[in-house]
């Protein structure tokens, strides 16, 4: 049977195969690069069971990062950061450079870049796909190096480099043994805190680590420096590719090495009150409690702003001690925070009827106060719930139907 030529592009887009007749069709017949035009990236070609593939392997000084003292003892702290799920040491960081961003079948990560700590030294290995056609053998290599992992950390690859990686594997019936390992995707906990408008790995790295990139090539010309070395056989294009990748692989190693050792050490080692406050969230989703009211004491005490003045970290902070102590069954510490809640500049709306309403439940049934409790509960949000609490309280005290008409608070 003849398939039409349409038909035939058709089914080429949907496995993501290229179209002979475009003007990539370099992408699948390449010539074999020379040794020589390789020297520039400055590695080796190394043997492996299914070929050989081209490698890049750097030794970067530890005494360049902080806080990586143990970190393949953290065992612990990277479970928290992984949201209770066990991330065992020891770590591979890696990353992934591709051939677009659009994922599936027809996206191919030509450079893969892995990291770990070794003999007092980071490693980093970076593999590079120099012909589309030894994809597997690149693939193997890769299967080798995750298979001295106990965990995988990435930035944002649980949504983008591992979905790539997995489709690859599966594209050649290879198995993807990685799917079974922990993951650890930096870029959730690094939103929570370092809450930046942008919070991309390089904006992370001047903000939180003081780093400059010097020359560094832009995300969206990546791609085309690949074709372009699919084309010419000139790899000087992907010497920038490979700075860039190896670059994303120490400062993912250096930000991760920051959580840990804040996660490990506390409150004390929180260097502002949005970093306590995030590690307050984290000891709250791991069961400890005691740490994470510590932890929003510390971001109240650490927020700049007068008392009285609208912070969104305070008010947050506040909040969340109070929800705290609440669980602890401390309701007049509880009702402290909720206190001192209402008397922000600016609070939201749904937060302060939250805080009123706490304040009527403790005055009505722990202080046993019902002019209190008719105070605050007048200052609740209109609802079902606070026109119900009104008329109990007014039959408690006695004057129901009398009782001044409910106003709002705002």
């Amino acid at each position: 049977m003849t398939i039409s030529s349409e038909l035939a592009a058709r089914l080429r887009t949907i496995v993501g195969g290229p179209n002979p007749s475009s003007a990539n069709r370099h992408v699948l017949e390449s010539p074999i690069p020379s040794p020589q035009s390789l020297d520039c990236l400055g590695g080796e070609w190394r043997s492996g069971t299914a070929g050989p593939c081209f490698v890049v392997e750097r030794r970067h000084a530890i005494a360049t990062f902080d806080h990586v003292d143990g970190i393949d003892e953290r065992e612990a702290e990277a479970a928290m950061l992984a949201g209770g799920v066990p991330a065992r040491p020891p770590f591979v960081f890696f990353d992934l450079e591709t051939t677009g961003l659009s994922g599936g079948a027809g996206t191919y990560a030509f450079l893969v870049g892995c990291g770990w700590f070794e003999a007092g030294a980071f490693v980093t290995r970076q593999f590079v796909l120099t012909r589309i056609a030894d994809e597997p053998a690149l693939l193997a290599a890769v299967a080798a190096d995750f298979s001295r992992a106990g965990s995988l950390v990435s930035f944002n690859g649980k949504s983008f480099d591992a979905p790539v990686l997995e489709t690859r594997y599966l594209f050649h019936r290879l198995e993807w043994a990685a799917g079974r390992l922990p993951h650890v995707d930096v870029l959730h906990p690094a939103r929570r805190f370092w809450k930046r408008e942008t919070c991309s790995l390089v904006a992370l790295e001047q903000q939180v680590l003081d780093m400059r990139r010097t020359g560094d090539v832009p995300g969206f010309e990546i791609p085309a420096r690949y074709f372009q070395f699919l084309r010419s056989g000139d790899a000087r294009p992907l010497a920038d590719v490979l700075e860039h990748n190896r670059l994303d692989l120490v400062s993912l190693a250096r930000l991760t090495a920051r959580l840990l050792h804040l996660v490990g050490r506390g409150p004390g080692a929180a260097g502002d009150a949005q970093e306590a406050l995030a590690l307050g969230h984290v000891y709250v989703r791991a069961g400890l409690e005691a740490r994470a009211r510590d932890c929003y004491a510390e971001a109240i005490r650490s927020c700049r702003s007068p008392s009285a003045a609208f912070d969104p970290i305070r008010i947050e902070a506040l909040r969340a001690l109070a929800l705290a102590w609440r669980r602890a069954r401390q309701f007049d510490a509880a009702a402290d925070c909720w206190r001192q809640l209402t008397d922000v500049r600016g609070c939201p709306r749904h937060i302060l009827g939250e805080a009123a309403e706490a304040l009527a439940i403790h005055h009505e049934h722990r202080l046993r106060d019902l002019e209190g409790a008719t105070t605050f509960a007048l200052q609740c949000l209109e609802n079902e719930s606070r026109q119900h609490r009104l008329a109990r309280l007014g039959r408690k005290l006695g004057h129901f139907g009398t009782q001044k008409t409910p106003h709002s608070f705002w």
